[in-house]
């Protein structure tokens, strides 16, 4: 099923949007303005000034404005970047996509799983691509750590281990489950990206240790069953400090005929049971992290083929997000599709239009 419609002049730079001009917001901005492919057509940001410093620091004479439809309309722009805080990525991705805009939306793509169906629902009618930015599955590491995995029979474990201590400020050492809500999707859609799988269930524990500087739970554990029967297990902290892992993670994985590491910065390790260890050559050339994000959402839009990102195809690591913190608050085993289930009975109640529902449940069909 054709999900969107391709640029209709696949060989010219396509016209971008940036939504969204904090820190985030001028690092796109500097990603996209190094792409030959691309050009930024303008800035929204509800705070003008914002939006002309990032311009200005952009060093080019881009348009900005406080509305995506109007500013769209005006500059002639075919796709936006959303880098607003999640709360906001429904409307803005909503208000793009029905201005006739492609979307590549920062993960996450909505706060909750219901809002994410509304949200593919929305791209869905509109016939245009909203692609979530989960930019660690463009590190060229991470992909030679699958091809060793795939070399390894079938793969029983794997572990990912993830311990550091940020002192952000602002929202973040507010939030109730910082980690699992705004850290975790990472590790988690990277799981899937390995195992080429999906989670069938999990039991998760959180807590916040009594030196935390966090207001809400900044260190989790879960165990996730996954497609084939395999096992995923998550540990990680936001207030460990010392001997830090990688943003990455430390991963390590176990199967029939070895066990495959990954310190989530430098070559991952293969030892297999009937040879030495094996260390792939990284030196590959291509984009990573948001940059290849960005370098497969222009493939997608100019051959109409859907990318890995694609929205209903996101929806399974946001998912498991929603399902780790329901299990730690109700203490218990969660299923994911008990999740999905209740997420789209949420999303038909939420949504006024009837003739939306058929497509809401379509999203989870992919």
């Amino acid at each position: 099923m054709t999900l969107f419609t391709p640029v209709s002049s696949p060989n010219r730079p396509i016209r971008f949007l940036v939504v969204g001009a904090g820190q985030m917001g001028r690092a796109w901005l500097q990603v996209l303005n190094e792409s030959p492919d691309v050009e930024v057509a303008g800035i929204v940001d509800l705070d003008l000034e914002l939006a002309r410093g990032a311009a200005e620091s952009a060093g080019g004479e881009t348009s900005v404005d406080t509305s995506v439809s109007r500013l769209a309309k005006r500059t002639g722009a075919v796709a936006a970047v959303n880098v607003t805080i999640p709360e906001a990525h429904h409307l803005v991705n909503s208000e793009a996509l029905e201005s006739g805009l492609h979307v590549l939306c920062e993960k996450p793509l909505a706060p909750t799983v219901s809002m994410a169906l509304r949200t593919a629902a929305v791209a869905r009618s509109s016939s245009r691509l909203l692609m979530v930015s989960q930019s660690r599955r463009y590190l060229h590491a991470l992909s030679a750590f699958r091809g060793q995995l795939a070399e390894m029979g079938e793969v029983g474990f794997l572990v990912a281990e993830m311990y550091r201590g940020p002192h952000f400020g602002g929202f973040r050492e507010r939030m109730p489950h910082v980690l699992l809500v705004d850290m975790a999707i990472h590790t988690f859609d990277a799981a899937r990206f390995l195992l080429d799988g999906d989670a069938v269930s999990v039991y998760c524990e959180e807590f916040n240790p009594k030196w935390s500087w966090y207001a809400g739970a900044s260190a989790a554990t879960a165990v996730f069953e996954m497609s084939g029967g395999r096992r995923f297990t998550y540990s990680g902290s936001w207030c460990s400090a010392g001997f830090e892992t990688s943003w990455n993670g430390r991963w390590r994985a176990s199967g029939a005929r070895g066990t495959a590491l990954w310190d989530g910065e430098g070559a991952p390790q293969l030892d297999l049971d009937d040879g030495g260890v094996l260390v792939p050559d990284l030196a590959r050339t291509g984009p990573e992290g948001i940059a290849g994000a960005l370098a497969e959402f222009v493939t997608a839009l100019r051959s109409g083929i859907s990318p890995s990102g694609e929205a209903s195809r996101n929806i399974g690591s946001l998912a498991m997000v929603e399902a780790a913190v329901r299990s730690a608050q109700q203490g218990k085993r969660v299923r994911i599709a008990d999740v999905l289930s209740s997420a789209l009975t949420r999303a038909m109640a939420d949504e006024p239009d009837g003739e939306q529902h058929d497509l809401l449940a379509s999203v989870l069909l992919n």
